[in-house]
């Protein structure tokens, strides 16, 4: 096999690469791997106004975000966004 054939992957911005270690250093394990591991697995394909979103959800405080995307509680409107709704049908379907 090639080089053409299976060209590597285009390497990521400053600004993708902030929000991945952003993603995966939350403080907390549970929000590392749940928020960690969603963005990681798509941010390369995220639009501007997506990674402006994943920056939004991650304003929030850890603990609040640990219950939603767990559903312990549900999301409050203020929080309500269609990232945090993509979060949390990733996080959900990974128990």
């Amino acid at each position: 096999m090639t080089d053409f054939e299976n060209p590597a992957p285009e390497p990521l911005d400053n600004r993708r690469r902030r929000l991945i270690y952003r993603a995966q250093h939350r403080g907390t394990y549970e929000n590392d791997l749940l928020i960690g591991e969603f963005v990681k697995a798509r941010i390369a394909s995220m639009s501007e106004s997506e990674l402006d979103e994943i920056e939004a959800v991650m304003e929030f405080p850890d603990a609040e975000l640990a219950d939603w995307l767990t559903g312990r509680l549900p999301i409050p409107p203020h929080a309500d966004s269609p990232m945090l709704q993509r979060i949390r049908a990733a996080a959900l379907a990974r128990f």
